[in-house]
């Protein structure tokens, strides 16, 4: 009796695509933990490795063209959305023949928002297809009801093969195609399962060629970790043209779309969103929708901090504590805790405000996350004022950046933050002495400022 051979494996890296002979707890090569997936090896045909080993070359010549006679990407058609932020975060609209990968957090609302993207561009004449991997037919409908999209030209196909998905998009019947989600199709000819390196790659590959074949506009869905970056290999990142990251709270306050990486516009611009009943929508003025509860009291300072190239006003909260342990306990929302930690080391060096023996908890109100280093002279503030049980005067608005030297450093884009505070009728600002404007207080050190203006 002839004995049946088992398949060969190996273990494959999801997050850099690494492949080992046996498994292992740790990835050498990303430095990932618990990474490593089994996988059936994918043998190599006799005549792809004869050719090789003889050096033959195969394929055929490319068709070239004068680059004087290519129409520039951006000359091309852009589909319009009901967002105008959202169409200024993508460059103007959704490029024809672009691929574009959005991703976010489970339940912050990607598919609500792309629903509403299909029935603004079917409402404009175009055909749309909705291919959904997660969801059946009736939860589709039941969202597309809540959210008013009832165009003739809104299509809705569920499947999870990335070979019929692509040779839907190879018809080209469709100007936008949307994918909801990449981690869960698996092509037949790969025996891993979906969600794999392998497959979320070679899915992708077929998607992309399908799409500038037929210059069909097509958005991804894509998962994410819980270190919130993009689930599965890297390289997808690479070959979209526009990947779009969906952050904010899903519990409520303001969700941002911005994009991180854009072949056809900037990658400054940002997209503000609030969750109503009927849907995501837009915020028109979110400074002050971010200031209008807002009370005035000891920790509380406003910031005028940039998101992308927008403006913005938000209040940044502290609370400061007798900490009950031998280790004061840091806790910050919307902020990075290590920039925190370096800021009351700042704070405890430069001024005589003494903090080692107190919890300190700082907040972002509305769902915000800071990635501007002029929040830091807020942020130290805040800290200060709640310390100290003394707050700030109306009025004033704060922005600057802290040097480990106690120094205040000039912030980017000033003029900005200027305007937008003299829009919402603030008196001042404090910032650093290098803005020359009559509207600046100017300060050159942290212990200025707060003897200045923490009374």
């Amino acid at each position: 009796m002839k004995m049946r051979m088992k398949a060969k494996t190996n273990f494959v890296c999801q997050q850099c695509g690494a492949t080992y002979a046996k498994w292992m707890g740790q990835c050498t090569n990303c430095q990932a933990w618990n990474s490593l997936v089994e996988q059936v090896a994918e043998p190599a045909s006799g005549a792809g490795k004869s050719a090789i080993a003889k050096g033959q070359v195969s394929g055929k010549k490319l068709d070239f063209v004068k680059i004087n006679t290519i129409v520039p990407s951006d000359a091309k058609a852009r589909l319009a959305t009901s967002f105008k932020d959202f169409d200024m975060v993508l460059g103007g609209g959704i490029l024809m023949g672009s691929v574009s990968l959005l991703a976010g957090q489970p339940g912050m609302g990607k598919s609500t928002l792309l629903m509403q993207v299909c029935a603004a561009v079917a409402e404009g004449g175009h055909s749309v297809l909705y291919i959904s991997g997660e969801e059946s037919a009736g939860q589709v409908k039941l969202r597309a009801e809540r959210l008013g999209a009832k165009s003739e030209n809104l299509n809705f196909a569920a499947s999870t093969s990335g070979n019929d998905i692509a040779k839907t998009i190879e018809s080209g019947e469709f100007d936008l195609v949307i994918v909801d989600s990449i981690q869960t199709l698996m092509m037949d000819e790969i025996s891993s399962a979906p969600g794999t390196v392998s497959q979320v790659t070679n899915c992708g590959n077929l998607i992309i060629r399908a799409a500038k074949s037929t210059d069909t506009a097509v958005i991804i869905v894509g998962h994410v970790t819980k270190d919130g970056t993009l689930a599965g290999p890297k390289v997808l990142e690479h070959l979209v043209d526009v990947v779009l990251n969906f952050e904010g709270d899903r519990y409520g306050g303001f969700k941002t779309v911005r994009a991180v990486k854009n072949r056809f516009g900037s990658t400054n611009e940002v997209a503000i969103f609030e969750m109503i009943d009927s849907g995501l929508k837009e915020v028109a003025n979110p400074s002050a929708a971010l200031l209008e509860e807002r009370t005035n009291e000891d920790g509380s300072v406003i910031l005028a901090t940039l998101e992308g190239n927008r403006p913005l006003l938000v209040e940044i909260q502290a609370l400061t504590t007798p900490s009950n342990y031998g280790y004061p306990k840091r806790t910050v929302s919307g902020f990075d805790l290590n920039r925190l930690n370096l800021l009351i080391a700042v704070i405890e060096r430069r001024t005589k405000l003494k903090l080692s023996d107190k919890d300190i908890f700082v907040n972002v109100v509305g769902g915000i996350k800071l990635n501007d280093s002029a929040a830091d002279l807020a942020v130290c503030m805040a800290i200060a004022s709640a310390a100290a049980g003394r707050k700030l005067e109306d009025g004033y608005v704060v922005f600057g950046e802290v040097g480990l030297g106690g120094e205040i450093r000039s912030a980017f884009r000033a003029d900005q933050r200027i305007a937008e505070a003299k829009k919402l009728g603030f008196k001042h600002a404090i910032g650093p002495a290098a803005v020359k404007d009559k509207f600046v207080m100017p300060v050159t050190s942290l212990r200025e400022a707060l003897i200045r203006f923490v009374k």
